[in-house]
Parts: C-alpha cells; sequence; structure tokens
C-alpha cells in the first residue's frame, strides 16, 4: 500500500510515470524501506498505463459489489411487526443491562 500511495503522490507531483528509485526516495524521505519485489512488480504492472483511467475501472468494478448494509436495511422491511417487537426487547434488555452498570461501581471509582 505504501509503494502505490508514493506512487500516486508523485504522479499528483507531476511525474508521469515515476521509477522505482523516485517511489524509493519518497519512501525513504519519510523513514519507510522499499520492498524492491513488490515495487519492480508494481512499476512493471502500472509501465504505459493511465492511473485515472485504471481507477475509474476500479471504481466501477467495485460498484457491482454489494455491501452488507443494503441487506440490512432490506430486512426490516419485509418481515413486518415481527422483526420490530425483537427490537423493542431489544432495547429494553440494553436499558436494565445500563442499569446493572450503574449499580457496579457502588460509590468506588477506580482511583479513589
Amino acid at each position: 500500500m505504501r509503494h502505490i500511495a508514493a506512487y500516486l503522490l508523485l504522479q499528483i507531483g507531476g511525474n508521469a510515470s515515476p521509477s522505482a528509485d523516485d517511489v524509493k526516495k519518497v519512501l525513504s524521505a519519510v523513514g519507510i524501506e522499499a520492498d524492491d519485489d513488490r515495487l519492480e512488480k508494481l512499476i512493471s504492472e502500472l509501465e504505459d498505463k493511465d492511473i485515472n483511467t485504471l481507477i475509474a475501472e476500479g471504481s466501477a468494478k467495485l460498484s457491482s459489489v454489494p455491501s452488507g448494509g443494503a441487506v440490512a436495511a432490506a430486512a426490516p422491511s419485509a418481515g413486518g411487526a415481527a422483526p420490530a417487537a425483537a427490537v423493542e426487547e431489544e432495547k429494553k434488555e440494553e436499558k436494565k443491562e445500563e442499569k446493572e452498570e450503574s449499580d457496579d461501581d457502588m460509590g468506588f471509582g477506580l482511583f479513589d
């Protein structure tokens, strides 16, 4: 991850095609030692490619990946009244737990 971050920083700075030495210089400036194998692989994979196009293609691919939030939002609408009752029970249990926790210290603090 640090190699690609340094590569992108160099591109933003105006270097259209950063070399492995350029990336090493950026990483060494902040005290990070570059992994030569990973760096060479990154440079060879990105050689002669437009980084903006690669980012756009990756974003398009990620947009088709389902996320966990959509499933959770769909479940309550399909369930009806039963999930609502379960939510109310959970809220009551949470209130009970909070009450019990407040009784645990019994007036004594950790640093009293």
